[in-house]
């Protein structure tokens, strides 16, 4: 039996409106949002504590921290991120299987079980696998969150919901900063205590040379220069885990959070459960609302749905206009990892630490880096309603190409003359340049999340047709997370070995290339319907 000859006449949806109860207790669609968005929420926390969690982990195992190398450091963080492509590949299509609560249900699980596995990790293959589980679930937030409140608020408000998504995502990673300076303030910086030394071995304290006392303990900023020559017992290395099962409480909240929460209304309704969708529909709306309308609308949609021919993702490369969408979007999407965002985002203590500044001060800085986010976020979601969708998107990484240039010129003529043969600052760098580095990150980030970020996600979703929608946004996503992870990884080994002058100068070069490409090809999608645009976009590219 098709779906047409079962779908109920707008009679029929008039008296099972009547005569179905709601599900359960009703909710404001406000606190719908709020619990859902926690999964959005546990994404920032979970993609911005390894930033604080990392100078922690740098500590050798006696000291209990983990020892890691520059090459560690950058799997650490980029294997959560190939979590994460995995993760909205399959999120999305569970959802689809088994509806956007229930799925959110298992992602709060997920989260928990893989924050209490990098937690309690007792050696750094174990945190390779926990932070990839926690990549699974970040994925998975990522592509079904958004999609549960499209799904269950009214249209009056549906772009403003979806839009506090994005809001709640850089406010987990505030969170996330907040946190990690909180814990670096009370704990102490990275420290260890000394068991034994070299005779000679000497360290720099404020400019003091000194030698190294046994019994005592020093910051790992002054020891890990002459590691090869001491031995240590104890210290702060397990602050990281204090940092990392904080994440745990969100998760909890999530998931006994959703358990009150209603199934979508539209996905019941694309199974033709249309008595369940009405039941669910009647707990996020008012007395006096039009369910009826709701309801018929979503049943012709699903009748729109099941005469349209999805396309494949192989069929839309074979196609020259749809294979040049593709392209566009999914250039779209990497040139937004180019940008370095991610750099600033996991690795901001590192580079503060190489301006100059001390591993605690480095982690209390990364507040700002958080509030910037916010604010960007808040100002971006502005700047769409007031122009274009190119305009923004194009300023937006324009402005990040120039702070990458002023971050080049920082490190190259304001820092790099006052390093001696070992790489470590003297003192006759002036006092303010350590601080410059913080401005230049903090305005980044404005640009980033102001611009950048909510330019880019806009136009990828409203830049393919209906029909191939589907599979062209996950394959552009998709390359989007990997790219995240190849320069996550990549970003520690470049510092290490080329230097902040050459690796940044690097990012801004991409990002050259990035505005040049986008000017040039991609198109406006603000002043048209998604039905115009792919009339205009089958004109302009067949």
């Amino acid at each position: 039996m098709t779906a047409q000859s079962t779908d109920p006449t707008r009679e029929e949806i008039d008296s099972l409106v009547k005569q179905t109860p709601p599900s359960g207790a009703r909710r404001s669609v406000g606190f719908v949002a709020v619990v859902a968005t926690l999964g959005s929420l546990l994404f920032g926390y979970d993609t911005g504590v390894i930033s604080g969690a990392l100078p922690y982990m740098y500590l050798p195992q006696a000291a209990n921290g983990l020892h890691l190398n520059s090459t560690e450091e950058g799997l650490v963080g980029g294997i959560l991120l190939i979590g994460c492509a995995c993760g909205a590949f399959f999120g999305g299509r569970l959802s689809d299987a088994y509806g956007r609560r229930h799925n959110i249900l298992m992602l709060a699980a997920i989260f928990l079980f893989g924050a209490l596995g990098c937690t309690f990790s007792p050696n750094i293959w174990v945190l390779y696998a926990a932070r990839f589980i926690l990549g699974l679930a970040v994925g998975g937030a990522s592509a079904t969150v958004p999609v549960y409140l499209a799904e269950t608020a009214p249209k009056s408000i549906r772009g403003t919901l979806v839009g506090i998504d994005q809001l709640m995502i850089v406010t987990g990673q505030f969170l996330a900063f907040a946190v990690n300076a909180g814990i670096a303030r009370i704990t102490g910086g990275p420290e260890a205590t000394v068991t034994s030394v070299a005779p000679g071995t000497t360290i720099k304290i404020d400019g003091v040379e000194q030698a190294v006392e046994v019994g005592r303990t020093y910051s790992w900023d002054v020891l890990k220069s002459v590691q090869d020559a001491i031995a240590v017992d104890g210290g702060t290395g397990n602050t990281w885990r204090y940092m990392l099962v904080v994440c745990s409480i969100p998760a909890i909240a999530l998931w006994l959070g959703m358990r009150m929460m209603p199934e979508s209304s539209r996905w019941h309704a694309s199974q033709a459960r249309y008595i369940q969708a009405i039941a669910e529909l009647k707990r996020v709306r008012r007395p006096d609302d039009d369910i009826a309308a709701e309801i018929d609308e979503m049943i012709e949609i699903n009748r729109r749905e099941a005469s349209a021919e999805r396309w494949s993702l192989s069929r839309c490369f074979q196609i020259r206009w749809t294979r040049k969408l593709l392209i566009i979007g999914v250039l779209v999407g990497v040139f937004n990892q180019t940008t370095g965002v991610n750099t600033m985002m996991y690795y901001a203590p590192k580079i503060l630490q190489n301006a100059g500044f001390g591993t605690e001060s480095a982690i209390t800085l990364t507040v700002l880096t958080g509030i910037a986010s916010v604010i960007g976020s808040s100002l971006g979601l502005w700047l769409l309603l007031r122009f274009s969708r190119r305009g923004v998107l194009l300023g937006g990484t324009i402005g990040l190409t120039v702070m990458l240039w002023v971050m080049t010129a920082v490190f190259l003529f304001g820092i790099n003359p006052h390093l001696d043969d070992a790489g470590n600052i003297l003192n006759t760098m002036p006092a303010m340049v350590p601080y410059l580095v913080v401005v230049v990150i903090v305005v980044y980030m404005l640009f980033m999340q102001g611009g950048n970020a909510p330019g880019t996600w806009v136009i990828m979703s409203e830049l393919f047709p209906t029909r191939m929608r589907g599979a062209a946004m996950g394959f552009a996503v998709l390359c989007l997370w990997v790219v995240n992870a190849i320069i996550t990884f990549l970003f520690p080994i470049m510092m290490d070995k080329l230097g902040p002058v050459i690796t940044y100068l690097t990012f801004s070069i991409i990002n050259v290339i990035a505005v040049i490409y986008m000017h040039r090809n991609v198109p406006e999608t603000k002043y048209s319907s998604l039905e115009e645009l792919e009339e205009e976009f089958q004109r302009r590219y067949a």
